[in-house]
């Protein structure tokens, strides 16, 4: 896949990130509930079901960390993890509602549309949207709705590709291909593509190494 451009020693910052502690520190349900924004955050984003949750789980090496479900729409607040100890963590990883899924109530959408947008205009340590695309179907239209509207609040994010392992081998380098190439017009979209397996662990080591160079950890 695509060489981010990191040395091992990026790479190894990375690991040590996510070797030590992490824990679910608080979900969030208004700005007024957020934590302290007294240190960088780098944020997950995606439709419903596209495996944020697994992500975060395999980014972290915990199987259980964020919850996952077999019913999308589950996660509902903000949802913040602290790398480190609590009192002392370097940075947040945070874990946005789902968005796309039809079953949804319509005023549960709009509230959590609302929240959404609040905290990505109002967050200034926020240093990146990770937005996670099921590579199986490649950006949808609700994704590229998400993606207009990060590149009009300027909010800076990169695309990752997910369930890279549901795909045979000739179509992976061609989503990847794909997806970089219809990313190019989005102004605040950063240019290299992240892919990855949670199941298989691929991709998961420049995951942790990009959020590192992210956090200056």
């Amino acid at each position: 896949m695509e060489d981010t451009g990191f040395s091992q020693e990026d790479q190894e910052r990375g690991r040590l990130l996510f070797a030590g502690p992490v824990s679910f520190l608080m979900g969030a349900v208004s700005l007024e509930t957020l934590p302290s924004a007294d240190r960088p955050e780098v944020a997950f984003a995606g439709r419903s079901n596209v495996g944020k949750s697994s992500l975060v789980n395999a980014l972290t090496g915990r199987k259980t960390l964020a919850r996952t479900s077999n019913t999308p729409g589950r996660t509902q607040e903000l949802n913040f993890f602290a790398m480190g100890n609590e009192m002392e963590a370097p940075a947040y990883l945070v874990d946005l509602p789902g968005y796309g899924y039809a079953k949804i109530e319509r005023k549960k959408v709009h509230a959590w549309t609302r929240l959404v947008k609040d905290y990505l205009r109002g967050r200034p340590n926020l240093r990146r949207i990770m937005l996670l695309i099921d590579s199986r179907h490649g950006l949808k239209e609700n994704d590229r709705e998400i993606m207009a509207m990060l590149d009009e609040a300027a909010v800076n994010y990169q695309l990752v590709l997910t369930k890279l392992d549901k795909l045979k081998v000739a179509e992976r380098e061609k989503i990847v291909e794909k997806t970089k190439k219809d990313a190019a017009k989005n102004v605040a979209c950063h240019p290299t593509i992240l892919a990855t397996s949670s199941e298989k662990g691929w991709g998961i080591p420049e995951v942790r190494t990009e959020i590192a160079s992210l956090t200056r950890f």
